[in-house]
C-alpha cells in the first residue's frame, strides 16, 4: 500500500474517520479542505437498505437542488415541428428527431440530459444500447419523457440531478460546488436527500438512508449522521 501524499495528509488532518458528524458540520470541513485550483465539485454518497437487484427495490428519480448544482448541463431534446421549436425557445442546446438519433449514432454525444416527447420514444428506443451505459436514456419516472419540454429543459439547466441506486446499493451525486455558501450546500443536501428518501420503493425494510459521506472532487470524505439530514424529525423509517 502506497504512502499517502503530503496534500492529502494534510486535508485529512482533524477528520475522524469513524465518527459521524452533523451534516452542517461535515459541509463545513470538507469545503475547508476543497483547495484544488478549480471550483471542486461537492458530492454526496448513501448506502440505501436495498438490493437494486430485485425490481422492487429499485430506486431512480429526480432531485431538484434550491440553490442549484453549479455546473453547466447541456440538454438533448427528441422533438418534432412546434415542440421542436418550443425547444429551442427553451435553450435546448441540441434539438431534432431522424437527424439526432444519426448523429447519436455516429458517436457525436455533447449533451449532459436528455429530454424526448413520448411519440418520439420508438425513435429515442433505438439508442438504448448507446444512452442507457451513460445514464442518459429519457424516463418518464424523471420527468425526461413529457409533452413540456420547456418545463424539463428549465430543470435540467436549474439544478435538478437524476439519481440511480448502482449495483451495491449506493447512490452518487454531485450537489453543488465548493464556492458556494456551507448554507446553500446543506440546503442542496437536504434537499437531494429528501427526493431519496420520497423515492424509497415498497420492497425496502428497516432503516432505508443507512450510511452517509460528502467530499470534494480531491478531499477526503466525511462521514454524515444520517438523522441531520432531516432537521425536523428523526430519519424515517
Amino acid at each position: 500500500m502506497g504512502t499517502l501524499g503530503k496534500r492529502t495528509r494534510a486535508a485529512r488532518e482533524g477528520i475522524d474517520r469513524q465518527k459521524l458528524y452533523p451534516l452542517p458540520d461535515a459541509v463545513k470541513m470538507v469545503k475547508e479542505r476543497a483547495k484544488a485550483k478549480f471550483d471542486e465539485t461537492i458530492e454526496v454518497a448513501m448506502n440505501l437498505g436495498v438490493d437494486p437487484r430485485h425490481a422492487d427495490q429499485m430506486v431512480r428519480g429526480l432531485a431538484n437542488l434550491p440553490n442549484g448544482s453549479g455546473r453547466t448541463v447541456r440538454v438533448a431534446v427528441f422533438a418534432r415541428g412546434v415542440k421542436a421549436d418550443e425547444a429551442k425557445a427553451a435553450g435546448a442546446d441540441v434539438v431534432g428527431a431522424e437527424d439526432l438519433v444519426e448523429r447519436v449514432q455516429g458517436g457525436t454525444i455533447d449533451f449532459d440530459r436528455v429530454v424526448a416527447t413520448p411519440d418520439l420514444m420508438p425513435l429515442v428506443g433505438r439508442l438504448g444500447k448507446v444512452l442507457g451505459p451513460r445514464g442518459l436514456m429519457p424516463n418518464p419516472k424523471v420527468g425526461t419523457v413529457t409533452m413540456d419540454v420547456t418545463g424539463a429543459i428549465k430543470a435540467a439547466k436549474g439544478g435538478a440531478v437524476e439519481f440511480r441506486v448502482e449495483k451495491a446499493g449506493i447512490i452518487q451525486a454531485g450537489v453543488g460546488k465548493a464556492s458556494f455558501s456551507a448554507e446553500k450546500l446543506v440546503e442542496n443536501i437536504r434537499a437531494f436527500a429528501d427526493a431519496v428518501q420520497k423515492s424509497r420503493p415498497a420492497g425496502a425494510k428497516g432503516h432505508f438512508i443507512t450510511r452517509v459521506a460528502v467530499s470534494s472532487t480531491m478531499g477526503p470524505g466525511v462521514k454524515v449522521e444520517p438523522a441531520s439530514l432531516f432537521p425536523d424529525s428523526q430519519q424515517p423509517h
